[in-house]
C-alpha cells in the first residue's frame, strides 16, 4: 500500500513538472488562429493584423485559417473539438458567442461552457449601407421606402445567423417590414454584390464599409450604434435619426478550447495585451474602424462574465423579432 502511494505521488510530481516545463517553452510550433468568417472581411483583416504582432511576441508563426459556414458555427466547432494545448485559438465575436446561442433553437455549442476565455480586445459599430442609387439618404426616408417597396427589395448578409444578418433583421423588425434575405459566404462577397446593385442594402461593420462609403461605391445611411463613430463623425446614428433603441456594436475576443492549462491562457492573454498596446496596431485598428477595449476589460475573468451577459442580453430581442431558426 505504501509503495503504491509513493509511486502515485512520484507520478503526480512528474506530471506537475512536465506541465511547468511545457508552459515555459510554449509555444514550440506554429499556432492556428481560426477565423470563422470568409477572407477579406473585417474580422479576417483584424485577425491577420494581430496575428503578425502576436507571432513576433510568441516567437512562433500564427497562421490564420478561415473556416467558414453556418454563421460561424463550422469554424467555432473546429476549435471546440481541438486539443486544448494552446495551438488552436478562435477569433470569436458577438455573432459566434452571443447571437448564435439564441438564433438557433438547438444550440450547436455552448458559448459559456465550451471554451476557455482569453481576452476581449476590440469593438466596432455596424453601419446601414445601401446601393449608391437607392432613393433614400436618411432613416426616415429608408423606412418609408421599405414600407412602400420592401416586397421587391433584398438585403444581404455574411450568412444566416451572422452579425450582419441579425443587425438588418432587427432593423427591419423595428421599422415593421419583412424584406427578402440573401445570405453570402462572408461579408466581402455580400459587399461586392451591394456595389454591383444586386442587393439593396447591407448592415456591415463600419471599418469594412468606410472605404466603400468614402469612395462613393455605396451609400451610408446611418451608424447602427447609439453614438456616432470617430471613424465617420459626420454620419448620424439610427438612434439620432429617430430609431431609438437601435444599438448594434460588434466585439471580438480570443478563445481557447475548454480545458486549456491556465499557464497557456495567461501567456496568450499577456501577448494579447501587448499586441493591442502596440502603437502601430492601435493605428491600424482605427483605420479599419475598430476601437481597442480598455486594459481592465481584457482579462479572462471579464470575458467569461461578459459572454454570459451578452447571451442573456440578446435572447429577448432575437426571440421578439422572430429570428430563431432550426
Amino acid at each position: 500500500m505504501r509503495q503504491r502511494h509513493f509511486l502515485a505521488m512520484i507520478a503526480c510530481i512528474a506530471a506537475i513538472g512536465s506541465s511547468g516545463a511545457s508552459a515555459q517553452t510554449y509555444p514550440t510550433r506554429p499556432i492556428v488562429m481560426v477565423v470563422p468568417y470568409a477572407a477579406g472581411g473585417t474580422f479576417d483583416v483584424m485577425g491577420r493584423i494581430i496575428a503578425v504582432r502576436m507571432a513576433e511576441l510568441l516567437g512562433q508563426q500564427v497562421v490564420v485559417e478561415n473556416t467558414t459556414g453556418a454563421g460561424g458555427i463550422i469554424g467555432v466547432n473546429r476549435v471546440v473539438n481541438a486539443t486544448p494545448d494552446g495551438y488552436t485559438i478562435l477569433l470569436g465575436s458577438t455573432g459566434t458567442h452571443a447571437y448564435n446561442q439564441t438564433i438557433y433553437k438547438k444550440r450547436r455549442y455552448d458559448a459559456v461552457n465550451d471554451f476557455t476565455p482569453v481576452a476581449l480586445f476590440s469593438e466596432q459599430p455596424m453601419v446601414l449601407e445601401a446601393r449608391k442609387d437607392l432613393p433614400a439618404n436618411t432613416i426616415p426616408e429608408f423606412a418609408a421606402l421599405l414600407k412602400s417597396n420592401g416586397a421587391k427589395m433584398q438585403f444581404g448578409s455574411a450568412g444566416a445567423g451572422s452579425t450582419t444578418h441579425l443587425a438588418c433583421s432587427l432593423l427591419n423588425s423595428m421599422i415593421g417590414v419583412n424584406v427578402t434575405h440573401v445570405p453570402y459566404r462572408g461579408s466581402a462577397p455580400a459587399s461586392n454584390d451591394l456595389i454591383g446593385g444586386q442587393i439593396d442594402y447591407l448592415c456591415g461593420n463600419l471599418g469594412a464599409a468606410a472605404p466603400l462609403i468614402i469612395g462613393k461605391q455605396v451609400k451610408a445611411i446611418a451608424v447602427l450604434s447609439k453614438a456616432r463613430s470617430p471613424l465617420m463623425p459626420d454620419l448620424a446614428s439610427a438612434h439620432e435619426q429617430g430609431l431609438t433603441g437601435m444599438d448594434v456594436t460588434t466585439w471580438t475576443a480570443i478563445f481557447l478550447p475548454k480545458g486549456t492549462p491556465k499557464v497557456i491562457v495567461d501567456r496568450l492573454n499577456e501577448v494579447t495585451h501587448a499586441t493591442m498596446d502596440t502603437p502601430v496596431i492601435k493605428t491600424r485598428m482605427l483605420e479599419i474602424g475598430v476601437t481597442s477595449v480598455t486594459a481592465d476589460r481584457r482579462s479572462p475573468e471579464y470575458l467569461a462574465k461578459f459572454v454570459a451577459e451578452e447571451v442573456a442580453r440578446w435572447e429577448g430581442p432575437i426571440k421578439a423579432a422572430g429570428l430563431q431558426v432550426d
